[in-house]
């Protein structure tokens, strides 16, 4: 993950076109009538994003103003940018481009629009002269150039060509025109939302109905020839919070049998196609890892290995035009005094950059999953000879072959004093698409930082314990250098990477260093057994688990690494301490069903303020793998099934309708942010191989795409597959290793069963009534507990004579009913569920609603005529209700065995004694007070008049 946007630098303009300008203190222009805005953030509220600063350039961000930091002794005014890429302009529309400015020293600078990349044909330039007093800008236009919305177009500030070095600060900058609305338009989703891949026999098989009904609706799934196979009612669960859809839940888990293209409908809505099975599970695990050998640095990628398409030369040995990862040099802004070799490792996400923070966490999640298969798992699938890379047949399992590829990297990029360089990259962004052997630009390693130091020391730790019998030599060479990164990172405990350093790469920043510290205290315990790491790791304040979170962790956030290490490989700490980190992974495993419980897309992740942060995806798999391990610390299948509900929800089950998955289901996620997998702007090239996870929803909408598009997005819909959306569409080594390793795991366990349970829950205690109303009530009762698969829920049941019907489902003790009938004693018991299907039914508690309180709905005047075997009936019914009627339904009883024989003013039915008359064509719409006619003729035997008059449902009065 990036942090800041790889913009494409505008050089000079050739052409300035059609141009009329204004220039001086609050000069202003004529703005197209549509008033359509151009520019995202020209306000700079709050962040900078997404304008960037060109080659030696840096913006800040000033009282809600940007001002760059101009250097002197540039030779042209292009030579010193700042500007916004993706700007929509159409061909013969016109705009005003207006902003106020001011600059440290007067100085003219040049307003630009025009083309990103190269031919950078121009459209438009205005020149004016800065004071050191604040003033408006404005110039008018026609554009002859189409560049679609996120496209070519850019608008950018030319600060260049002055001998010496200046601030120059701009607010306020609009670009207003044209008649297309800036952003287009997103896909059509689907109204019944599923796992577009698969669901597994055995497991819970859901889906999500998006629709605003209040009641249940029937659902259908059929079977690839189009014949109905299982049939269902939905469950209402009104508005979801993080979508902002009106949901119902589908559940159709009892249906196990094994096929492939199933869909499901409610009404005329259908979904995408599925199957039910477990072989995209095996393919997925290895898609997954196929990621890596794709995006390694310094070594060809074989079309033996990848296909023809994604075949391609080694990025950054030095080749022409490549400046060479074999010989870098430190920033001109730092002074080291040696060059380093640095080839090799994995380019870190859409750029070429390679960053230790982010290739500690990837390249750790790929050994973990090894080192856990190996002891707990099936290490056997990711052998030798398992995935497609070119050390298959060396004897040495492929998934470490690849994670040594990085390894490697990481160790060289320490330097003589110990200390981790914190990343080498580009020393200016580049551009999409641009292959890595035909990036031209010099590279340079940014300072060393205590971060980088520490991941790189407990990666090495790792690496030193994993192959002490693959490869002894390696196995001490990786010790060796992470004793020295300890303990130079114990030395220099605070060294900050700097924030500012986001030209060319992203910066990757973190000034919270504790977790780093006990992570990499825990490797080296955990393979030296070493008293003085022992000592720092049982005194840090993450000992036991105590920073595992809702929002999950990431590269910034390592503590729980340490954590699964202690938890899961054997080390000399006491026996309650280990137990103590298993019992948090549990207790937030616990939380994540919880959460997911209540949602309508369920994905195991909670921010304190509900929204999404960029990288979600990467946030929502390494919660999963918290299920994951929460499940192989205990054994419950709960957790196991909210593994594959997360994958539901990557997969397809998500209110975008896409699977987030490359490659995968019937709409996956194409045009992902990323140089060379970039067929969007480059037909020639290809899209992206399957197996690659985007980062998913952002609410921030950090990019000009995003910006435009998804305004006012609620969280789980802050997303567009679109190349150039790159704060929610990127792809990085760190989601896809955190989704290799719930992908492995995933695979491994739907062909190992779970643990059989044959015990039932405890019997939970009866409920307790309280809050009792007419038509409803609140249930409180003492929770069940189950030691082998967890308590999954609770249905309330109302027992009537020797049936059970069920009034809600939840998860918690208690349960708020509705819909009841006033004045009617309900016999309520309460049947826990454990995770094996098992149940358990409490003592049953009587409850009797409360009389209704009178509605003052209707009345009825009713003139009757009766004779021996028959009666005549004129009926006024009179709207009392305050609200018109735009149709109605009178109901009501007749006596003794009287049969309608002929009626008028309604169309009239009859079962038994109970007459319904529905309104005609004519006089269905009866204002408040209005009232209407009918009547009717009857025949039978039995004295007395109709009784019970109801209309639409509400008792009416008589008179």
């Amino acid at each position: 993950m990036r942090s800041l946007p790889p913009p494409r630098w505008r050089r000079r303009a050739t052409a300035a076109l059609a141009l009329v300008a204004v220039s001086g203190a609050l000069a202003s222009g004529t703005a197209h009538a549509a008033d359509y805005e151009r520019l995202v953030n020209g306000t700079f509220t709050g962040t900078l994003d997404p304008w960037w600063a060109g080659t030696g350039v840096s913006n800040r961000l000033v009282n809600g103003e940007l001002c760059a930091t101009v250097p002197g002794g540039t030779a042209n005014p292009w030579d010193a940018l700042i500007g916004q890429n993706g700007v929509p302009f159409e061909a013969g529309q016109s705009y005003t481009m207006k902003f106020d400015a001011y600059a440290a020293t007067p100085q003219p600078i040049t307003a630009n629009l025009g083309e990103a990349v190269s031919p950078y044909r121009g459209i438009a330039s205005h020149t004016v002269q800065l004071t050191t007093t604040k003033q408006s800008f404005s110039f008018t236009f026609t554009s002859a150039l189409d560049f679609p919305d996120a496209g070519n177009g850019q608008a950018s500030f030319q600060l260049g060509g002055q001998a010496a070095s200046n601030t120059v600060c701009v607010d306020n900058v609009s670009l207003v025109g044209g008649v297309v609305p800036p952003g287009g338009e997103l896909p059509p989703t689907k109204k019944v939302q599923v796992d577009q891949v698969g669901y597994v026999p055995g497991l819970p098989k859901q889906a999500t109905l998006v629709s605003s009904a209040t009641t249940a609706q029937t659902w259908t799934l059929k079977n690839s020839a189009g014949t109905t196979v299982a049939t269902g009612q939905t469950t209402p669960k009104g508005v979801d919070a993080a979508s902002g859809d009106p949901v119902h839940l589908i559940d159709f888990s009892s249906f196990n049998t094994v096929g492939t293209g199933y869909t499901l409908t409610v009404g005329t809505d259908t979904s995408y196609p599925f199957d039910i099975g477990t072989d995209a599970f095996s393919k997925l695990r290895y898609d997954s890892l196929a990621y890596f050998y794709h995006n390694r640095s310094g070594i060809e990628i074989q079309a033996q290995y990848v296909g023809d398409a994604y075949a391609r030369p080694a990025g950054h040995l030095n080749v022409a035009p490549n400046q060479g990862d074999n010989n870098v040099p430190c920033l001109a802004t730092i002074t080291c005094g040696y060059n380093l070799d640095v080839r090799g490792g994995w380019y870190d996400a859409g750029d070429h950059g390679k960053y230790v923070v982010n290739g500690g966490i990837s390249v750790w999640q790929l050994i973990n999953a090894y080192e856990r298969a190996k002891l707990i798992g099936d290490a056997s699938v990711l052998g030798d000879g398992k995935l497609r890379i070119p050390e298959s047949a060396n004897g040495v399992p492929d998934i470490l072959d690849e994670a040594r590829w990085e390894v490697e990297f990481l160790l060289k990029m320490q330097a003589p004093n110990g200390m981790v360089h914190h990343k080498i990259h580009d020393q200016n962004w580049t551009g999409l698409p641009l292959l890595p052997h035909e990036d031209p630009q010099l590279r340079r390693l940014s300072d060393t930082s205590t971060a980088a130091t520490l991941n790189m020391a407990a990666v090495a730790a790792q690496a030193a314990r994993v192959w002490k019998t693959i490869d002894p030599a390696f196995s001490a060479k990786a010790q060796a250098a992470a004793v020295k990164a300890y303990a130079a990172a114990k030395a220099n405990p605070n060294k900050i990477a700097d924030p500012n350093d986001g030209t060319g790469g992203g910066s990757y920043s973190d000034s919270k260093l504790t977790d780093e510290f006990y992570w990499a205290a825990a490797e080296l315990f955990t393979t030296t057994g070493e008293s003085s790491y022992r000592s720092d790791l049982t005194a840090s304040p993450h000992y036991k688990g105590a920073s595992l979170d809702d929002r999950g962790f990431d590269w910034g956030s390592t503590g729980p690494l340490g954590d699964i290490t202690l938890a899961l490989v054997p080390n000399g700490l006491p026996a309650a301490d280990v137990a103590a980190i298993k019992a948090a992974f549990v207790a937030v495993a616990d939380k994540h069903l919880t959460q997911m419980a209540s949602q309508g897309y369920p994905a195991p992740y909670k921010t304190t303020t509900g929204d999404y942060d960029w990288g979600s995806n990467g946030l929502v798999a390494n919660n999963t793998s918290v299920l994951a391990l929460a499940h192989d610390f205990t054994g419950q299948a709960k957790y196991r099934e909210g593994v594959f509900q997360a994958l539901h929800y990557f997969l397809g089950r998500n209110p975008t309708s896409y699977s987030y998955v490359t490659g995968y289901g019937e709409q996956p996620v194409k045009n992902v942010h990323h140089r060379h997998w970039a067929n969007q702007l480059d037909p020639d090239l290809p899209t992206a191989p399957p197996g690659a996870l985007s980062g998913g929803p952002n609410s921030a909408l950090q990019d000009p795409v995003a910006a435009r598009v998804l305004q006012g997005c609620k969280p789980q819909k802050c997303f567009v597959d679109h190349i150039e959306a790159y704060s929610v569409n990127e792809v990085t080594i760190n989601w896809n290793s955190a989704f290799a390793w719930v992908a492995n795991w995933a695979a491994e366990k739907v062909t190992t069963a779970p643990p059989v349970d044959t015990t039932a829950p405890s019997q939970p205690g009866a409920p307790t009534a309280s809050d009792i109303t007419a038509t409803g009530a609140k249930l409180t009762w003492a929770a069940s507990t189950d030691a082998e698969s967890g308590i999954a829920g609770y249905d309330v049941v109302s027992i009537e004579n020797t049936t059970q019907r069920v009034l809600a489902t939840v998860t918690t003790p208690s349960a708020t009913l509705t819909g009841l009938t006033p004045n009617t004693a309900y016999h309520l018991a309460v049947v826990a569920k454990n995770g094996a299907g098992l149940k358990s039914q409490s003592v049953a508690t009587t409850v009797r609603t409360k009389t209704a309180d009178p509605v003052d709905y209707c009345r009825v005047v009713a003139r009757v005529t009766s004779w021996n075997g028959g009666m005549s009936a004129n009926l006024t019914i009179t709207n009392t209700s305050g609200q018109a009627w735009n149709n109605w339904k009178l109901e009501f009883t007749l006596p003794g065995t009287h049969k309608i024989s002929q009626g008028w003013s309604a169309t009239w039915s009859q079962s038994g004694q109970a007459v319904t008359a529905t309104n005609a064509q004519w006089n269905g719409n009866v204002p408040a007070g209005g009232s209407v006619q009918l009547g009717f003729n009857s025949a039978g035997s039995g004295s007395g008049e109709p009784t019970d008059y109801r209309v639409n449902g509400q008792p009416c009065t008589r008179g």
